[in-house]
């Protein structure tokens, strides 16, 4: 199935942007502008491959900055090596799995493809465009399978052959010049090895990217990176003080200005309230509950600054699969939550109710100087077991967007208000929800589907919100389109 994208521009009731910092990726992110207040939400384009194949897997991923789209297509199985940059795309299917990403460029409300970009050590099995994160002119793409066994930078267009440590991983970083992209830098952890995912989840804002690594040593890291002119240069390397085997710690990961979140979906302790400082709880007792753990830089030093828990954390809820940070904002993705409640809770408190496994939620948190507190506890209006609402987020300024690939309702418009469709005909149509924060106070104002709906589609695999525009993945999604389609259509061929 190839995957489909989404954009829906936020068009604005007021004539004036609020500045926003942020931007994240992988399970999710955020725009380096943001908006606070809407007139209505609709659909601007869709987007597809030039060479759009069954398995390609486009829209696993995707990043939005201003008028850039990036979208990954993990399965992508072209054996190229090289940029293509234009509107082509090889046909070539010799390697699984290899991945690409493309990216698509926005003028006036028209989209069209600008690049094509492959890996110059492109392999099968790379997972290359798994994850990806865009600000400017440069694009991070993570393969969390790349197998060589470097353990350095290497700054420019090359990357090594060796494949003797299956599942290190590796990032690739492209840059722009004009409208010819070219790579980089192919960056390696200084302590990464055999299985350790290298690449899985990516975030850029400005000069630094954070790269999660949630296999490596059993437990996890995250790696913080530098560019100084075109040289990159490895920062730090974070790792959680509770560490334990199993906790995924880097399975997601977002910055914004000097501050990063790194989510543990495996992390297992019982603790119902946030650790603001250097601590985290050792305790095992609820496998999988989750974790965040938000850092903060001080000139090129990093140290924790805080431990995030769900206020109704429970085993098996999964809190931190998706995580994104805009300015003193944290949101927090649950997939595997389990309350019936279909409302947003404003406060520090969540439902402690267990009926509808794997409904999903998201958790917003609030900096106050170096202090974090929990703000709101976000829920779908038409919340259904397995929804598994949360396993993307994104967040910009005031707005929030929540993917949840479970949903399924057959509606095929979008819904400009708090509420959404009960009909549950289209088993993981998906649909993705957006937040709007007044003051202190969070409410849903749109809940996005696609003009193509269909059973089985995942819209909601990966959201990204940058300026006025969402970007919603629809990784299931099955049409042999290959160009793409500006206005509020969408092809129904399967």
């Amino acid at each position: 199935m190839a995957g489909k994208l989404k954009l829906v521009p936020y068009w604005m009731a007021i004539a004036t942007m609020l500045g926003v910092a942020g931007c994240g990726g992988g399970g999710g992110g955020g725009g380096s502008s943001g908006a606070t207040v809407s007139a209505a939400w609709a659909q601007e384009a869709f987007l597809k491959a030039p060479n759009s194949d069954g398995l390609d897997q486009f829209g696993m991923s995707v990043a939005v900055d201003g008028d850039t789209v990036a979208v990954g297509a993990k399965g992508e199985a072209s054996n190229q090596t090289t940029i293509t940059n234009g509107t082509t795309a090889s046909a070539n299917n010799s390697l699984a799995d290899a991945g690409a990403v493309y990216v698509f460029k926005r003028t006036g409300t028209t989209w069209v493809q600008e690049a094509y970009l492959k890996a110059p050590n492109a392999d099968a099995g790379d997972n290359f465009g798994e994850a990806i994160a865009v600000h400017g002119d440069t694009v991070v793409v993570g393969a969390s399978r790349e197998a060589s066994n470097q353990t350095t930078i290497t700054n420019g267009n090359t990357a090594s052959a060796d494949n003797s440590a299956a599942g290190a991983g590796a990032v690739y970083v492209f840059k722009r010049t004009g409208t010819t992209w070219a790579q980089e830098a192919y960056l390696k952890g200084s302590s990464i090895g055999a299985g350790a995912d290298f690449g899985y989840a990516v975030a850029i804002r400005d000069d630094t990217i954070v790269v999660g690594a949630h296999g490596e040593g059993g437990s996890g890291a995250a790696y913080v990176f530098k560019r100084t002119g075109a040289t990159w240069a490895q920062e730090a390397r974070l790792t959680a003080p509770n560490a334990e085997a199993g906790d995924e710690f880097g399975i997601s990961v977002s910055i914004s200005g000097d501050t990063v979140v790194v989510g543990a979906v495996g992390e297992a302790s019982n603790q119902t309230t946030i650790t603001n400082g250097t601590t985290a709880s050792p305790d095992n007792s609820a496998a999988a509950a989750g974790a965040a753990y938000v850092f903060k830089r001080t000139g090129t030093t990093w140290a924790q600054e805080a431990y995030l828990k769900a206020p109704n954390a429970e085993a098996g809820d999964e809190f931190g699969f998706g995580v994104a940070v805009t300015g003193d904002t944290v949101v927090v993705g649950a997939p595997s939550e389990q309350s019936n409640q279909r409302t947003v809770t404003n406060g520090t408190t969540a439902s402690a109710n267990n009926s509808a496994s794997s409904a999903g939620a998201a958790y917003v948190f609030k900096r106050s100087g170096t202090t974090w507190a929990h703000e709101a506890y976000l829920k779908a209006a038409n919340a259904d077991a397995n929804d598994n609402f949360g396993l993307s987020v994104a967040a910009s300024g005031d707005s929030v967007v929540v993917g949840a690939t479970g949903e399924s309702s057959g509606q095929a418009t979008i819904t400009n208000a708090a509420t959404a469709s009960a009909d549950n005909s289209r088993a993981q149509a998906g649909a993705a929800y957006v937040f709007s924060r007044t003051g202190a106070s969070w409410a849903q104002v749109a809940y996005l589907k696609a003009p193509n709906v269909d059973a089985g589609d995942l819209f909601g695999t990966s959201v990204w919100v940058g300026g006025d525009t969402i970007g919603v993945g629809a990784v299931g999604e099955a049409s042999d389109q290959t160009t793409v389609t500006n206005g509020t259509t969408a092809s129904n061929d399967n």
